[in-house]
């Protein structure tokens, strides 16, 4: 934990006593950080409608739901959990198509069906209001899940992701492409084979992640692994990326009391930079923007210490 989070997190538990800044200082000195063996172990499942859902649900207290990217799953904010489970109920569910998660034949893998899985996940696990925490193409489950159900949601961190002016990026269309032609799913298998070709600039590592060589072997196989093993699955996910969902949503946007926050990397190449902006006059209770120099889309899970800050000075 670094001094200025250290600051900001002692500021913020001050008015709840000293007992509960002591217990929140121990608590950082213990903390173990979640691996792989870890966050499996921790891995449950719930039978919906739409599926097996596999999903993560930490600590105590009112709600948070976190929303993972493309096309990683609920591990990636492993970090954010170890920092924030003390201050959170924390839930982190892989969405349909991706990770553990298993839909049901014939499910739709679309974004406003990923908005009302993630809903009813929610309503059987007992939470009414949250706040929501979403990267890259979970903000467009966010903002779907906002638009039509914004009296539940406390408040909105978005990172690099998806807006209305930008969805799909031109990025995914190359994935749409071979997903159409069954052939995304065939991206995977070199890259779980081969760590240091995941790792390369035009891969998964070096597109999306700020320091590729930091992400670790067993990290690459959490993500990977599920969509090699699945081919029909992953492809039929990349298929579902085609078409606006979030077309013709700012006007019901313009209108939420929700306090949102945007962090945005810099060094993103997959989201136009000026879509940090386009959210911060969109929302009228926005919070502001900060800009993360250099950082790459996946950056929330590269950076938990900047995530945990930041939501806990929205949170308060």
């Amino acid at each position: 934990m670094d001094r200025r989070t250290f600051i900001l997190t002692a500021s913020t538990l001050a008015i709840a006593g000293g007992s509960r800044i002591a217990n929140a200082k121990a608590h950082a000195i213990l903390r173990k950080e979640t691996d792989v063996e870890a966050f499996t172990a921790e891995r449950r499942f719930v039978a919906l409608p739409q599926g097996k859902i596999a999903y993560v649900d930490r600590g105590k207290g009112p709600a948070a739901l976190f929303l993972h990217g493309f096309p990683l799953n609920g591990y990636q904010w492993r970090g954010a959990l170890d920092r924030l489970s003390g201050l959170r109920r924390c839930i982190v569910p892989d969405v349909l198509g991706l990770g553990y998660t298993e839909p049901r034949e014939g499910q739709d893998l679309k974004a406003p069906a990923q908005a009302e899985m993630m809903l009813a996940l929610l309503d059987r696990l007992g939470v009414g209001k949250f706040d929501l925490i979403a990267n890259d193409s979970g903000c467009a489950v966010a903002q779907l899940m906002l638009a039509h159900h914004g009296d539940r949601i406390r408040t909105l961190l978005l990172t690099n992701g998806d807006t209305e002016p930008d969805c799909p990026p031109v990025a995914i269309e190359a994935v749409i492409k071979d997903a159409k032609a069954e052939k995304f799913a065939d991206w995977f298998p070199p890259q779980i084979a081969d760590k240091a070709f995941a790792r390369r600039p035009d891969q998964l590592g070096g597109l999306t992640f700020t320091f590729p060589d930091r992400l670790k072997d067993d990290t690459i196989d959490m993500y990977l692994k599920p969509l090699a093993a699945n081919p029909a699955r992953t492809n039929a996910y990349g298929r579902a990326a085609e078409g606006n969902p979030l077309a013709g949503i700012s006007e019901k946007l313009r209108t939420s009391k929700t306090p949102v926050r945007i962090l945005w990397g810099t060094g993103d190449t997959i989201f136009k930079p000026a879509m940090a902006d386009y959210l911060d006059k969109l929302f009228p209770y926005s919070r502001g923007v900060r800009r993360i120099d250099g950082a790459k889309l996946f950056f929330p899970e590269e950076f938990p210490d900047l995530i945990a800050e930041e939501l806990r000075t929205l949170w308060s």
